[in-house]
């Protein structure tokens, strides 16, 4: 620190700080938000906290100062005990009786009919899911989503829906409480396989895009509002675990987590899982139209299964962007 600059010794400050808190996100899977609810919230940020960190690293090489040192540390600890930031290669074999599975919150439909441009059922179309599971679903006579098997569940008009080409053989919901969010399942015949599918939207954040304040009282009140929704997030899970245990054969969780793959929640429902995107993603796999990239939708499947293919498609019918996995046993 001698021979540096008074306003390099203040970067370095603040660069300690963003590094020690990218160091503290680490932990993040293992900490539930009932006990420390701050922790939760660090895991939104964690992204931008890998980018900071990087630009230091860039900063501290081009001068030549050995203070690259600190971040390079951090972010190679991260390489090791954290999920994925970017994804350089992806897989992209497929097979004709592959699974293809899409999920997409399509926010109540209301901006997939854009004057001028495709609409949103017809982008779907266009993909021809197997499977197609929708989160903020609305019941509308404009909607034709034509699959010879469905199931809705609605809370008024709105609701979930798992659309299929299979047979559905049975299927229900997790009536999750005190929310309009909720987690649904369908079983799935495909051939002589029966595959569960869980359709699942977890508490949300009420996160609109570019359209947050963070003044000093409107982020209190953003504090408050999101340590709340990661409780009831953490309440959501244990019940949603609770029932998943009970299905011991194919299976795969798609939909809405509203929440990071650096999060306690994520930790908890992947484990002996595949997530599509570690497996067969490539690039940052955004999910939400945010100002930095938050990947908080998901498909994710048993450790049985193989992973072929997933993609993020950047269609702007949404607040989310569709998500499709190609899927194997």
């Amino acid at each position: 620190m001698k021979k540096l600059s008074f306003l390099d010794k203040f970067i370095f400050l603040v660069n300690s700080v963003l590094a020690t808190l990218l160091l503290l996100s680490y932990c993040l899977p293992l900490v539930s938000p009932k006990t420390i609810p701050f922790f939760t919230i660090l895991s939104l940020f964690v992204p931008i906290l890998l980018l900071l960190n990087l630009l230091f690293i860039i900063y501290w090489l081009l001068k030549l100062k050995k203070q690259f040192f600190l971040s390079t540390l951090i972010i190679s600890i991260g390489l090791f005990v954290s999920k994925p930031f970017f994804k350089i290669s992806s897989e992209n074999s497929a097979l004709n009786n592959d699974l293809k599975i899409m999920s997409y919150n399509v926010k109540a439909f209301d901006l997939f009919f854009k004057k001028g441009v495709s609409n949103g059922l017809e982008f779907i179309k266009s993909k021809n899911p197997d499977i197609l599971c929708i989160q903020e679903y609305f019941s509308s006579s404009k909607i034709k989503i034509n699959y010879p098997y469905q199931y809705v569940k609605k809370k008024g008009n709105f609701g979930m829906a798992i659309y299929s080409k299979f047979k559905i053989i049975n299927s229900g919901s997790l009536d999750l409480a005190q929310t309009s969010n909720n987690i649904i399942f369908a079983d799935v015949l495909k051939n002589n396989d029966t595959i569960r599918v869980y359709n699942t939207h977890f508490e949300s954040l009420r996160i609109k895009p570019n359209e947050e304040n963070f003044g000093e009282k409107d982020s209190e009140k953003l504090f408050i509002r999101l340590s709340s929704s990661f409780k009831k997030q953490a309440v959501q899970t244990a019940v949603f675990l609770a029932h998943e245990q009970n299905w011991l054969g194919k299976k795969i969780i798609s939909g809405d987590f509203n929440n990071t793959a650096y999060s306690w929640m994520y930790h908890q429902i992947s484990k002996n899982k595949k997530d599509a995107f570690i497996e067969a993603g490539k690039g940052f796999g955004k999910t939400f139209n945010y100002f930095f990239p938050l990947r908080i939708d998901y498909i994710l499947t048993d450790k049985n299964a193989i992973i072929n293919k997933f993609v993020v498609y950047n269609e702007e019918f949404s607040d989310h962007y569709p998500i499709l996995a190609r899927v194997n046993w």
